[in-house]
């Protein structure tokens, strides 16, 4: 796959990604949101501790996404249990 140029805050960067252009035009604008978020939200930080703020946002969205799919697997997996126990009860 040809790289992909994107531009995050000020700098332009070429990225080869295995997911196509549009995805990862999606992933910079996403980072460049988060990134102008923190410098709304803060003044006066440097470019390297509003990235760092910026990249801790985004593990703290990700572990929250984690924690509410396992979750979301486990109330399916305790109705699966349930449904197959009224189909046993039933079939018996």
């Amino acid at each position: 796959m040809e790289p992909v140029r994107v531009r995050i805050r000020d700098h332009e960067y070429l990225i080869k990604s295995d997911g196509n252009q549009e995805e990862v035009l999606r992933i910079a604008d996403f980072v460049n949101t988060k990134l102008m978020e923190v410098e709304n939200s803060t003044e006066g930080l440097s470019e390297r501790k509003t990235a760092v703020l910026a990249a801790l946002q985004i593990a703290s969205d990700y572990f929250q996404v984690l924690k509410e799919r396992d979750e979301e697997l486990a109330r399916m997996r305790r109705q699966t249990e349930a449904l197959i126990h009224q189909i046993d009860l039933i079939m018996d």
